[in-house]
């Protein structure tokens, strides 16, 4: 399972705009490892900065102190269109007709490719091959002169997910998409307001949370101060694994603390499978507060029975075969005298294609486990997420092609329990209807291309006339 992509935005006149979104990009780095960048703007020019892996590989303190005004956005990126390279690095800042915008999108556009073909049939060139891009030209080509009029003129044809910070010479715009699949959140800093795809982000630069920005509400901050107004309503269908996976233990989604959250997902796995057992893990980081969870309901002691080496993230250089095979000792490190001899009640967030779970089987096998058996915090993904979530297709899924049973054999493991889809629910304490489930399901809650292909707009884009800035 792929993280999606973390946006900031920042208007605070007089405080280190381009500083503060380097810092809320940490906080947001496990949305995506992939690229990061920062636009600011002085209320005049727009300056841009990206660079690939790391927010710390794509920052040094010359490239922050260029980035100068009173207004900035941000993105970390994990690539759902287009592939994994600078150019496509975000934001985005594009021109058209004397006007520029800067962008960060969180979330997938399901019919980009339709738009972009209608844009540069209108003039408009690409030198990306992101969805992002197309968003951008679909605002700067409407007729409407007034940024609120061009937001709606583009939000009445987009398809699909988004969470955009925006930035204009003189105005920072927050965008969450009708249905509202990714977060955002709103904030005040000394006066000034940010946005962010998590409210951590807010707590990391000593912001205070506010509210969530909700879906189909769009938020412009200018000197006048803030005001917001609503698109198209639609059917709201928040990503249910931002509660299960994505968003971090402590962001705050819907009023709730995501860390009590999943420990209820442990309890209730608890419930459902219970197994005599020595000891409980989490596979770390994201399934500790669930395992916690389950030892507190079953008794069991709780036990770190893997350790996270937090220096291993996710690179732009391939491995070889041979380092794929040996990825997760590269990870994770067993604690041997702990686990050796014992029966084991491992808990993790889901299983997608069924490739790194038996290698943490093997890992604590090697070790001397006597018993694994694994619970899961989500139900089985038997269908992909053309969402924003880059995670398989359909053929990859394990539990597409298989049974619980034959996944049993699979991962070599004395059992599997998956927490159910009900469970789940009551873990959240929030009505159903709320959540998109379609990857448990297949009810997705927008028709999509069944086949759509993470580089289809690649063969639209020209040669970039390089970065364009103030």
């Amino acid at each position: 399972m792929h993280e999606s992509c973390g946006v900031f935005g920042i208007y605070a006149p007089g405080m280190d705009v381009a500083r503060l979104t380097f810092f809320a990009l940490f906080a947001l780095q496990h949305r995506g490892q992939e690229s990061s960048g920062i636009a600011s703007s002085d209320g005049d020019n727009i300056r841009v900065h990206i660079g690939m892996g790391l927010v710390s590989h794509a920052f040094n303190e010359s490239d922050l102190s260029c980035l100068t005004g009173h207004i900035a956005i941000g993105h970390n990126r994990y690539s759902t269109t287009g592939s994994s390279s600078s150019i496509n690095a975000q934001p985005i800042v594009t021109n058209s007709n004397g006007r520029t915008i800067a962008l960060a999108h969180n979330g997938n556009i399901t019919n980009s490719r339709l738009l972009q073909s209608e844009l540069c049939e209108r003039g408009h060139d690409f030198y990306s091959s992101t969805d992002s891009e197309v968003i951008a030209n679909l605002i700067l080509s409407s007729p409407n002169l007034e940024w609120e009029e061009k937001i709606k003129y583009a939000a009445q044809r987009l398809q699909g997910a988004y969470s955009l910070t925006v930035m204009v010479e003189d105005k920072l715009i927050g965008i969450r998409d009708p249905m509202g699949v990714r977060p955002l959140c709103l904030g005040k800093i000394n006066g000034g307001w940010v946005i962010a795809s998590e409210s951590c982000a807010l707590d990391h630069i000593g912001a205070q949370f506010l509210r969530e920005i909700e879906p189909g509400e769009i938020v412009i901050i200018d000197r006048d101060g803030l005001r917001s107004f609503h698109m198209k309503e639609g059917k709201e269908a928040l990503c249910i694994f931002e509660y299960i996976y994505f968003a971090r233990p402590d962001s705050i989604l819907r009023d709730r603390l995501l860390y009590p959250v999943r420990q209820a997902m442990g309890a209730l796995l608890a419930q459902e499978y219970p197994v005599e057992a020595d000891m409980v893990m989490g596979v770390p980081d994201s399934a500790n507060a669930a395992g916690i969870g389950y030892a507190q309901a079953s008794g069991i002691p709780y036990c770190e029975g893997l350790l996270k080496n937090r220096y291993v993230g996710r690179t732009f250089i391939q491995p070889d075969q041979r380092l794929r095979d040996i990825d997760v000792q590269l990870k994770f490190n067993p604690l041997s005298r702990m686990i050796a001899g014992k029966r084991l009640v491992v808990i993790d967030d889901s299983i997608v294609r069924g490739t790194t779970t038996p290698r943490v089987v093997n890992l604590l096998k090697k070790a001397g486990a006597k018993e694994v058996h694994i619970r899961i915090c989500a139900p089985p993904i038997r269908h992909p997420c053309f969402l924003g979530v880059d995670m398989a297709t359909k053929g990859e899924l394990i539990a597409a092609r298989k049974s619980i049973l034959e996944i049993k054999e699979h991962l070599g493991v004395d059992s599997l329990g998956y927490l159910s889809l009900e469970s789940l629910i009551k873990s959240t304490g929030l009505p159903r209807n709320i959540f998109c489930l379609a990857c448990f399901t297949g009810d997705y809650p927008i028709p999509v291309q069944m086949e759509m292909d993470k580089l289809a707009l690649e063969t639209n884009t020209r040669e970039a006339p390089g970065v364009v800035s103030g």
